[in-house]
């Protein structure tokens, strides 16, 4: 594990000092974060190293355009809002841009943020392009006053700061460890494992 000494904390450390409240993740912050779900379990190589003394030549086989869901869910310690999928008309998976990120924003995240009970909750959202889009940032601010945590926001989101992405460090890799269980050959196989894993996700392990 990597330790920062005082005079590299304050060199290279956060920028940004978040506010303080009591268990201020876990009780006061709503963190989201969208995800890609591939039908094949296709592996990120940027998060997949193998290290060794040896050149082992190995060769892993994928398709040039693997199919995959993109998936979206905002966590705090009530429980989770979503799975939302990102799709066309048709059904068919689509990227995330800011348009489509905003629709989402507004047609899905805001009914769904009005049936809990969480007035003073803060949201927290990464440096993605489609969430730090002005359009977007005016939308959250207009939704949220001055309670988000993201670049360009009120409060900026500090760098290097894994921690505080409780989907990253907990979530996805918990729902994959479930949802390739049976070997789905089909997205909507897939997709329905996907929602039934989150589903029985209760607050008590959050």
């Amino acid at each position: 594990m990597n330790r920062f000494t005082p005079e590299q904390d304050s060199t290279n450390g956060p920028k940004t000092r978040l506010p303080l409240f009591p268990i201020f993740i876990s009780e006061f912050c709503l963190a989201i974060y969208f995800f890609f779900f591939w039908l094949n379990g296709y592996v990120n190589k940027q998060n997949c190293r193998i290290w060794s003394e040896a050149n082992l030549q190995v060769y892993v086989e994928t398709l040039l355009y693997p199919e995959k869901l993109t998936v979206w869910c905002a966590l705090w310690a009530g429980g989770i809002i979503g799975p939302y999928f990102f799709k066309n008309d048709e059904g068919h998976n689509i990227t995330v841009n800011g348009d489509r990120y905003r629709t989402m924003i507004t047609n899905f995240f805001i009914p769904e943020l009005n049936n809990h009970d969480v007035q003073e909750l803060w949201f927290q959202q990464d440096g993605a392009t489609c969430h730090t889009a002005r359009a977007t940032i005016d939308l959250l601010k207009g939704t949220l006053d001055d309670r988000l945590i993201s670049r360009f926001g009120p409060v900026n989101w500090p760098p290097r700061s894994c921690d505080l992405t409780p989907l990253d460090y907990f979530l996805w890799s918990y729902v994959k460890s479930f949802v390739y269980a049976d070997k789905p050959q089909t997205l909507d196989h897939l997709e329905d494992n996907i929602r039934r894993v989150i589903a029985d996700i209760r607050p008590q392990m959050l």
